[in-house]
């Protein structure tokens, strides 16, 4: 059985809640997953009024949890809604206010940093949302930094993430926060979903589509996911494209948001904790299978990625 099936997550879904983020939260932290031994959490909806009209009034929820659920949450999900200029209920600023003083974890998706600001506990910290929104919210809440060109924002104890799909990115972020990579990547499998797009990642890529379906980043990526333990540079990746390095960190930057050796590094820090949690005991044989090289430099990419040492990681992670 996973360790923090315990741990309750709970969404707030209020008036004109979008469907599409809350799909994403149940489909992330509310299934049952036998393919990794259970429900990876204790997950409840819960809505200030017995009937819930959601987006545009396409259906109407109803069966969930009163409000109060929200005051028994580890994790507190926040609403949104599209007409960000329409103020929250003061019950439902009240129970996010509750929520972040007993030290809750608090997540926004989309607009749902709205509700967070509304509440005032994202003063003096920084957040993303929906690009659309950025000008908007540095308008309304000056207090707090925006950063509008990311994909999410881990602040620790509060965390908040850009539109649509950037919510299925931070969901799995806080999988592999709380349960690792291994079950992080078996989530996003099950999802058909990329297994990690870092937060540091724009929001909006220029090309999301190719024009040409054969010249997409597709086939060298996973040429080079089968390599990861050889010594590759960003110039072997654009040898075996047959575009000059220039051209392959543009085409990065347009197709994935990111910098090819950001990429790289960010796929062998994923192999390393994998094969951590696997049961390697020895650093040298992890950071050389994971193309990190040496302990003392798979070390330092492992804290910055996961902001925990080897040592810390397999004691949280690995196997009993």
């Amino acid at each position: 059985m996973p360790q923090g099936s315990s741990h309750r997550v709970v969404v707030i879904v209020d008036e004109n809640s979008n469907p599409f983020e809350l799909g994403c939260a149940t489909e992330v932290f509310g299934l049952h997953r036998p393919e990794v031994g259970g429900h990876l959490y204790d997950f409840r909806l819960c809505s200030p009024e017995p009937r819930t009209l959601m987006r545009d009034g396409f259906y109407t929820l109803t069966g969930v949890a009163g409000l109060e659920a929200a005051d028994s949450a580890d994790t507190l999900i926040v609403p949104n809604r599209p007409d960000v200029r329409v103020p929250r209920r003061p019950a439902v600023l009240d129970a996010v206010r509750r929520a972040h003083a007993r030290g809750a974890r608090l997540v926004g998706f989309c607009s749902g940093a709205f509700t967070l600001a509304e509440a005032g506990v994202l003063d003096g910290r920084p957040a993303t949302a929906h690009w659309q929104w950025a000008d908007e919210f540095r308008a309304r809440f000056p207090q707090v930094e925006m950063r509008a060109d990311v994909l999410f924002v881990d602040d620790g104890d509060i965390l908040t993430a850009a539109g649509s799909a950037a919510a299925l990115d931070l969901g799995l972020h806080l999988v592999r926060r709380d349960h690792g990579a291994e079950i992080a990547a078996s989530v996003s499998r099950r999802l058909v979903f990329a297994a990690h797009r870092d937060g540091g990642q724009r929001q909006f890529v220029e090309r999301p589509v190719p024009a040409v379906p054969d010249a997409s980043l597709a086939p060298v990526l996973a040429w080079a996911l089968e390599r990861l333990d050889e010594p590759l540079t960003v110039a072997d990746l654009a040898a075996r494209a047959a575009v000059s390095p220039a051209t392959l960190h543009r085409r990065f930057r347009a197709e994935l948001g990111t910098t090819p050796l950001a990429w790289l590094t960010g796929e062998r820090a994923a192999l390393a904790c994998r094969l951590i949690e696997r049961g390697e005991p020895r650093l040298e044989v992890v950071a050389r299978r994971s193309g990190l090289g040496t302990a003392a430099n798979l070390r330092a990419v492992l804290r910055r990625a996961t902001g925990l040492t080897p040592t810390a990681y397999r004691r949280r992670f690995g196997r009993a």
